[in-house]
């Protein structure tokens, strides 16, 4: 029975053509014929319905599953679940037909020559797996609605018409600059981002902050989660409802109590977690008006822009050694640095490895900081409460009102008789004026 299997599969054309490129986009056409194809070192351990994604786009997921359910894609010849993941090397059969409208690579961006330049001036290295850059402020990673100028378009500045488009691995807020690494194919792009999914990679940010903290070296544990009403836009502290969220400080310098230049190191990658943790702890990073208010702006001639920058990158790379970049600051970084008083050379922006819970004070500046957030909703409630006063019973009567309270004090009020008397009569007097 398999003998003839086989054979039908091969009358259907299962084995590839002699001189056939094994490129599924050769094959993206409606097909009659089985197709197999070899996976590649690219694909490495990619989920199969990705590799129909990434790789034949115009097959939908509805139909790879029902081919996977009925047997019709084999791997090696065996069964294979969508979710399975493929190894390089292996031989995947993919049975005729399924198309529906082709879809062809992305298009590829029409770059300017002053586009092309500025993509260039931010590159601090590449390789054949990684290209870094080095984001000014300003510049979003990824485009949006109503975005068009970010990092991703500018991209296509790095591959020619035969290479795959390098994609981005993580991202950085707009106004934060430094340190960005992006993908220059599709199994380097999945290397990098398990990396950064297992936080294996190591950060090291610089920022200025408003005054200084009073433990100089420490570590900040506070859950962050979306502030309601701000439409996902602005995170906020939430302890009960948030993702836990840990970051460690240290103050490199200090310019009296006015502001500190600090490394930051996110051990967690939640959504602007450095700006919500800076600003938990009473100290927000310079420029941040969104978490800082107008207490994030310095006065005199330090710039307003923000002062945030992923200063070192430490990262794993395909081909063995670490990769392990710096970026230099931005134009207004430095010279708020200068103008300050710091030197640049004061700190290597070498990372540490996490090293248990925060330390008390900071615990305390943190759990401050989050009841000042819910403190005013919660005074409402607590002003309905004192206003209702205890209910009285059914069925039992009012305790006896006397003129003179306990210890033979006079009481502000009428006696058992009806009016004021004496002191009372003062006391009664006296209340309206009051």
């Amino acid at each position: 029975m398999s003998g003839d299997r086989s054979k039908s599969e091969k009358s259907q054309g299962s084995e590839p053509k002699e001189g056939s490129t094994n490129n599924p986009w050769d094959e993206a056409k409606p097909s009659d014929n089985v197709r197999q194809f070899t996976i590649g070192p690219d694909d490495d351990d990619i989920r199969m319905d990705r590799w129909f994604k990434r790789n034949l786009p115009q097959i939908g997921f509805a139909m790879v599953s029902r081919w996977a359910r009925t047997g019709q894609i084999r791997i090696d010849g065996g069964r294979v679940k969508p979710e399975d993941r493929l190894k390089a090397g292996q031989v995947l059969r993919v049975p005729p037909g399924g198309e529906t409208a082709a879809r062809g690579p992305r298009k590829r961006e029409d770059l300017s020559d002053e586009d092309i330049e500025r993509a260039e001036r931010m590159l601090i290295t590449q390789d054949k797996a990684a290209i870094v850059l080095n984001k000014p402020p300003g510049l979003a990673t990824q485009g949006g609605t109503g975005t068009r100028d970010h990092v991703d378009r500018l991209l296509d500045a790095f591959a020619d018409e035969k290479s795959p488009r390098p994609r981005l691995v993580h991202r950085l807020d707009k106004d934060t600059s430094g340190v960005l690494l992006t993908a220059r194919t599709p199994g380097s792009a999945a290397f990098f981002s398990k990396r950064f999914s297992g936080r294996s990679a190591k950060k090291v940010y610089w920022a200025l902050i408003v005054g200084v903290p009073e433990v100089h070296d420490g570590i900040i544990e506070a859950a962050i989660a979306k502030q309601p009403g701000t439409g996902g836009e602005k995170m906020h502290v939430d302890e009960k409802d948030g993702q836990s969220a840990k970051t460690k400080y240290r103050v490199v310098d200090r310019a009296g109590n006015r502001a500190a230049w600090v490394e930051l190191q996110p051990f967690t990658g939640r959504t602007h977690q450095l700006r919500v943790h800076m600003a938990a702890i009473g100290h927000p990073i310079v420029g941040d008006g969104k978490y800082g208010g107008q207490d994030a702006f310095l006065t005199g001639s330090i710039s307003r822009k923000m002062h945030l920058h992923a200063r070192r990158l430490i990262i794993d790379h395909p081909d063995g050694a670490p990769l392990d970049v710096t970026a230099e600051l931005p134009e207004h970084f430095a010279s708020s640095m200068e103008q300050l008083g710091f030197d640049e050379n004061d700190s290597d922006a070498a990372p540490e490895q996490d090293r248990g819970p925060m330390d008390k004070v900071t615990k305390k500046r943190v759990a401050k900081q989050y009841s000042k957030q819910i403190r005013k909703d919660q005074r409402g409630e607590r002003k309905g409460r004192a206003g209702e006063g205890p209910k009285k019973k059914l069925g039992k009567k009012s305790p006896k009102k006397f003129a003179n309270g306990p210890a033979g004090k006079p009481t502000r009020g009428k006696p058992a008789g009806g009016k004021p008397t004496g002191a009372n009569k003062t006391a009664g007097r006296g209340r309206g004026r009051s």
